[in-house]
């Protein structure tokens, strides 16, 4: 029974990365069209974050509230420590197409802020447990965040705009300064005739040139358009592929704790963010090797995903605590799960330190590789059963 459980537990561990990495490779494509920080914000990250989102939510629903929260707690765990500091690792060294000193994260002022305010938040409402008031408070922070980040694309669409028309002004005033040279000084006649031949000749290569690049544009925009219909279309077989997974992947780790006795909580801890964090790891992956652009990306589907687990998360863990027992269930808090929660608020917030600098390099991806250790070594010593 024990060896069933284990294997059952790993083929849909192994679906759930499947379905993972295709929800990753959609993601990133479509981001593509509709601007880097605010889809690494909101889209990508509710994106990568849809596993843990699954699996927080059949738990809630079938009265594993541990499980529930666990997951959720793991996620933050693994990503604010292991997740940033593979990315950075990749982003300074030559694993990197373009290997970087370091990252800019100063442009990330609010949502380190936020960050910090959720994590804060989430671990003092939990004292006596989450009920359906929390699950609002958590629904408005993650309202407040969405705002936050839709206003911020709004300001730098601006600014892209206003340098567009600088742009512009300069062009029209690099013209107006010409045709003034030329009142200043004209040319002769026979020199403006070759001009005026010259020009013509041009002209006529030109519209022939304007031809060429039109079509190969109208090109450029099928092959686009079929790209995003490719991405939207594997997007999809992910999303399916985690709800079909995610349940399963559930009750075999629910058999795995019982058969080794060691508590599901642990457990989804542990190994639950291994699936349920595999878009959000390979996307961190794939980006930093893309420079300072990818690297920034990757920053910002970090922290709003993490956001999004002390927001989002959580409110679809109440409520569905809610659906399962009624309006006035709670998640009850017990030793097991306070310790766990203390423990990651803890370690995000030791994550979140190094981040007051302007940028972070290598040192900073090696310190928050060994924090992950010293956070498993500290799982060891932690108690392993509930006792409320």
């Amino acid at each position: 029974m024990a060896e069933n459980d284990l294997i059952s537990m790993l083929i849909w561990l192994g679906e759930l990365i499947v379905a993972s990495w295709a929800l990753s490779y959609g993601a990133e494509h479509l981001s593509l069209k509709y601007g880097a920080k605010f889809i690494g914000r909101t889209v990508l990250s509710i994106a990568t974050t849809l596993p843990e989102i699954a699996i927080v939510a059949y738990a809630a629903v079938a009265g594993n509230y541990g499980v529930a929260i666990g997951a959720g707690l793991g996620s933050n765990l693994l990503m604010m420590t292991l997740g940033l500091s593979i990315m950075l690792i990749i982003a300074t060294t030559r694993l990197s197409k373009a290997p970087l000193r370091g990252l800019d994260v100063s442009t990330f002022k609010l949502d380190k802020i936020f960050l910090f305010i959720t994590a804060i938040v989430s671990a003092i409402l939990f004292i006596d447990g989450y009920n359906y008031f929390d699950g609002f408070v958590f629904v408005g922070m993650f309202i407040a965040y969405f705002i936050m980040a839709l206003h911020e694309m709004k300001v730098d669409k601006n600014k892209e705009s206003l340098v567009s028309i600088s742009n512009n002004e300069l062009t029209r005033q690099n013209k107006n300064d010409y045709k003034d040279n030329e009142k200043k000084h004209p040319i002769k006649e026979e020199e403006a005739a070759a001009t005026a031949t010259t020009s013509a000749a041009i002209a006529s290569k030109s519209e022939a040139d304007l031809m060429k690049v039109k079509g190969n544009f109208q090109d450029i925009s099928k092959a686009h358009n079929r790209q995003l219909i490719k991405a939207l279309l594997i997007f999809t077989a992910g999303i399916v592929g985690i709800l079909i997974g995610a349940e399963p992947f559930i009750h075999s780790l629910e058999g795995v704790s019982v058969d080794i006795g060691i508590s599901a909580i642990v457990l989804s801890v542990i190994i639950s963010p291994i699936a349920g964090e595999m878009p959000e790891k390979l996307s961190l992956m794939i980006l930093a090797r893309k420079g300072a652009h990818g690297a920034s990306i990757a920053i910002s589907n970090v922290l709003g995903s993490k956001i999004l687990n002390n927001t989002l998360l959580l409110a679809i863990a109440v409520f569905g605590a809610i659906y399962h027992g009624g309006f006035l269930s709670t998640i009850p808090s017990n030793t097991l799960l306070s310790y766990q929660m203390i423990l990651v608020t803890v370690v995000t917030i030791a994550a979140l330190i190094p981040m007051l600098k302007r940028e972070i390099g290598l040192r900073v991806g090696i310190m928050l590789l060994g924090l992950y250790i010293v956070s498993l070594i500290i799982q060891y010593f932690l108690p392993h059963q509930t006792h409320t």
